[in-house]
């Protein structure tokens, strides 16, 4: 069979791939820590369950309007304008099958053949795929480690070419944890606005931040900005609901339109009674998120000071989020038992196969050198993987 040009250059998510893989290989007995996926590992709080439950008691369970249900959207339009001070009408929000399906819909409605769209590295893994799939090409513009992997205006600036589309701002970001003050946002909207681009803002971790860390919304410094600005968003992460899959999308109606257009030959609507959970999510009691971040942030701390106890390693501490991108690359080149270790992907492998620690090569994230590792599991679990990390690389010559 022969399959389509945009079939075959898109592979599988890395961080899926390696986390079912280690969870294949503990299946069959095999002692194995991973770092892979970003998924909390605290339940949905029990009053958003609660209310999925009872719109299932209630029959709630038949198709919705395709873009969501009218209550969720002007949940999510509270939302933004109480916390992100940012006002939207219901018209402009659509709710996807999660983050992901919205930057999916977004790029599939906004971005045509050849449209150049800037995404700074490291980057989340499916950015770029999804701009490929949208017959766009991905501008990657690296940052760095010493300036806190932000992209910086005169970088931003020098990228855009008659062709760009948007620039992708992640903040905080997967998978460096940096995140974006205000002022940083401001230089950046202002090379968007002079050259005329969209911005991309994904937001997705606006509330996992550490240590009176402010996150602000892009889309909040002015109409003029707002009007260039989509913004990604989901209730994934902050209400540890990766699997009920509801992420939205706030923008210019126009395009909110196009993508409703888009979601109705795909999906159709998201699933009924998660959206009721959704609703309570954002209505119901907050106090679980900052149990939950606390927490995220004493393990931060834990595997941040382990890492950076390993001879050779570097790591940015993060100021959001729940990941760490440790620099390894002084591992790189050295021997194993077969030959020398190239490249990240082949550390990953090495430390999957002798340490039996399951992590995500940088190079998946467009930053080779570093690997990705997702830190919500139990403190112990987090110190025994970094103990066997440590005495991997220790056997490396």
């Amino acid at each position: 069979m022969k399959l389509s040009k945009r079939a075959t250059m898109v592979k599988p998510s890395p961080t899926l791939a390696i986390t079912a893989k280690a969870k294949a290989m503990s299946a069959q007995g095999i002692d194995v820590i991973s770092f892979g996926a970003g998924e909390p590992d605290f339940d949905t709080p029990q009053h958003i369950k609660d209310a999925a439950i009872a719109a299932l008691q209630q029959g709630f369970t038949k198709y919705t309007p395709v873009g969501g249900i009218d209550e969720l959207k002007e949940a999510i339009c509270a939302k933004l304008e109480q916390e992100n001070k940012v006002l939207y009408q219901k018209e402009q929000i659509l709710v996807s099958c999660g983050g992901k399906h919205s930057f999916y819909n977004l790029a599939q409605a906004l971005i045509d053949d050849g449209d150049e769209v800037i995404i700074p590295a490291p980057y989340w893994v499916s950015y770029p795929p999804m701009v490929m799939l949208a017959g766009g090409k991905p501008v990657i513009v690296n940052t760095s480690e010493e300036e806190g992997f932000k992209l910086l205006p005169d970088a931003l600036e020098q990228a855009i070419t008659p062709k760009t589309k948007a620039v992708v701002i992640n903040s905080p970001s997967n998978p460096t944890g940096s995140a974006y003050t205000r002022k940083e946002l401001e230089r950046l909207a202002q090379v968007a606005l002079q050259r005329t681009i969209h911005i991309i803002s994904d937001e997705i971790y606006e509330k996992i931040v550490y240590e009176g860390f402010e996150h602000a919304s892009i889309a909040s410094l002015g109409e003029e900005v707002k009007a260039i600005t989509i913004i990604v968003n989901g209730l994934s992460k902050t209400y540890a609901m990766t699997g009920w899959r509801i992420g939205y999308t706030a923008g210019p109606q126009e395009l909110i339109a196009a993508m409703n257009r888009i979601q109705s030959q795909s999906t159709s609507n998201p699933t009924s009674f998660a959206q009721k959970g959704a609703l309570d999510a954002l209505q119901g009691s907050q106090a679980e998120i900052s149990i939950m971040v606390a927490e995220y942030q004493r393990r931060r701390d834990l595997i941040w000071k382990a890492l950076t106890s390993i001879q050779g390693v570097s790591c940015y501490k993060p100021q959001g989020a729940f990941y760490v991108f440790p620099n390894v690359g002084a591992y790189l080149g050295k021997g194993q038992k077969g030959g020398q270790i190239k490249d990240t992907g082949q550390l990953a492998d090495y430390l999957l196969d002798q340490a039996r620690v399951a992590v995500v090569p940088g190079i998946e994230f467009g930053a080779e050198g570093y690997l990705r590792l997702s830190y919500p599991i139990a403190t112990e679990v987090i110190q025994e993987g970094v103990k066997r990390i440590k005495e991997a690389l220790a056997r490396l010559g």
